[in-house]
C-alpha cells in the first residue's frame, strides 16, 4: 500500500439535498502511519485517489475496533464519540496532495494548515474558491443561503433569532481550532486556513486570511492577505498591509522575515528579508523607485523596489522635504516586548 498523504474522520453539516457545507475534523492527520490508513481503509471500503467517504453507524464499530487494534487509541476516541452523534459523519482520504475537488477535501487541507500541521504554500489549494460553497455562519451553526429565509422564519415563530455572523466561503479559524500560546482579540479576524505560530498576538484590527500567517512570536495589527507569511519576531502596526497573490493576480510569494517592523498604515507588495523596517504611512510596491543610501546618508544610486528583495538590514523612509523613498543600512533592533508574547 502505497503511503497516503492525509487522513481526517470529520462531522459536518449538510443542505436539505445532502450537500456539504463544512466539516470539523477534530485530530487531522498529516501522512499518517500504516496502521491508522489500514484500519481506516478496511472499515471504509476505499479504493483509491481522494475520497470524501459518507459513514454509517455500522461502519463506525468497524472503524473504533480496527484503529484500536492499529494502537491509535486518540483516533479511536474520536470515532467512539462521533457514534452518539446523528449528524453527517464522513472519512476523508488523500492518497495525494491535488487539486481539492469536494467540500471535506478543501476543509480538510483548512485544518491541517490552522492545526500548524504545514505552512502557508505547503499544501495544494488551487482551485479551493470554486469548491467551498458560499455559506451563512450562525449562531446555529452553517446554513445554505438557499435555505436561510426558511430557518429564519421558523426561528421566529418559535420565539428566537438566528444571527448571521458572516456571509462567507470560510468560517473563522477558532470555530474549528485554537492553536495553543496564541492570542487573537478579534476572533472574526482569522480565517481557517490561517497557520497561527505560537506566541503570536493577533490585535482587534489585525487580520490573517486562509493559507497565510505567522511563525510566532510576533504581534499583528495589520493585515496579513492570502499566501504571506510572516516570520518570528515580527510585528506588523495597526492599519498595515500585505499585498497577498490574489491581490494582484502576481505570482511573486511576498513574506516577512524575522525580526521585522512594517509601521502604522504601511504596507509591502515585496517579499521583506531579515530585520527590515518600512516606516509609518510608507507603501512599497516592486515598481517602487527607490534612492539608495550609504552610511553618510548620500544617494548611491536609484533602483526599483525590486531590487532590494533578498536583502537583509534595511530602512525604508520618506525624505520628508523631498518626498522621495529612501533606504538605508537599519542599525535598529527590533525587539518585541517577551511578556506580550507569552500567551499561556
Amino acid at each position: 500500500m502505497s503511503a497516503l498523504f492525509s487522513i481526517g474522520l470529520g462531522v459536518g453539516t449538510q443542505n436539505a439535498k445532502g450537500e456539504w457545507l463544512e466539516v470539523f475534523y477534530a485530530q487531522p492527520v498529516l501522512k499518517p502511519s500504516e496502521g491508522l490508513s489500514k484500519a481506516v481503509i478496511a472499515a471504509t471500503g476505499y479504493q483509491q485517489g481522494n475520497q470524501a467517504l459518507s459513514l454509517d453507524k455500522g461502519q463506525l464499530g468497524t472503524l473504533e475496533a480496527n484503529l484500536r487494534e492499529a494502537g491509535e487509541a486518540a483516533q479511536a476516541d474520536i470515532v467512539k464519540a462521533m457514534k452518539q452523534s446523528s449528524r453527517p459523519l464522513v472519512a476523508t482520504i488523500l492518497a495525494s496532495d491535488d487539486n481539492p475537488s469536494s467540500i471535506p477535501e478543501g476543509y480538510l487541507k483548512l485544518h491541517l494548515l490552522s492545526h500548524r500541521l504545514v505552512k502557508p504554500h505547503g499544501v495544494n489549494l488551487n482551485g479551493l474558491f470554486g469548491v467551498l460553497p458560499n455559506v451563512a455562519w450562525t449562531n446555529k451553526g452553517a446554513i445554505d443561503l438557499a435555505e436561510l429565509p426558511q430557518a429564519q422564519l421558523e426561528a421566529r415563530l418559535n420565539g428566537e433569532t438566528i444571527s448571521v455572523d458572516c456571509v462567507d466561503k470560510f468560517p473563522k479559524m477558532t470555530n474549528y481550532v485554537v492553536p495553543a500560546g496564541i492570542r487573537i482579540a478579534h476572533t472574526a479576524r482569522v480565517r481557517l486556513g490561517a497557520y497561527i505560530g505560537e506566541g503570536t498576538t493577533v490585535m482587534h484590527e489585525g487580520f490573517v486570511n486562509f493559507n497565510a500567517g505567522t511563525e510566532g512570536p510576533g504581534m499583528i495589527e495589520g493585515r496579513v492577505s492570502a499566501g504571506v507569511f510572516v516570520g518570528k519576531g515580527s510585528d506588523l502596526g495597526g492599519g498595515c498591509s500585505t499585498m497577498g497573490t490574489l491581490s494582484g493576480g502576481g505570482n511573486i510569494v511576498i513574506s516577512v522575515g524575522d525580526e521585522c517592523l512594517i509601521g502604522a498604515n504601511a504596507g509591502i507588495g515585496i517579499p521583506l528579508a531579515d530585520r527590515c523596517i518600512v516606516e509609518a504611512g510608507l507603501y512599497i510596491t516592486a515598481g517602487t523607485k527607490v534612492i539608495v543610501l550609504d552610511d553618510q546618508g548620500q544617494a548611491v544610486e536609484t533602483v526599483k523596489a525590486r531590487d532590494l528583495v533578498g536583502k537583509s538590514d534595511l530602512l525604508f523612509r520618506r525624505n520628508s522635504i523631498t518626498g522621495a523613498i529612501e533606504c538605508k543600512t537599519n542599525k535598529t533592533a527590533i525587539e518585541l516586548n517577551e511578556a506580550l508574547h507569552t500567551n499561556n
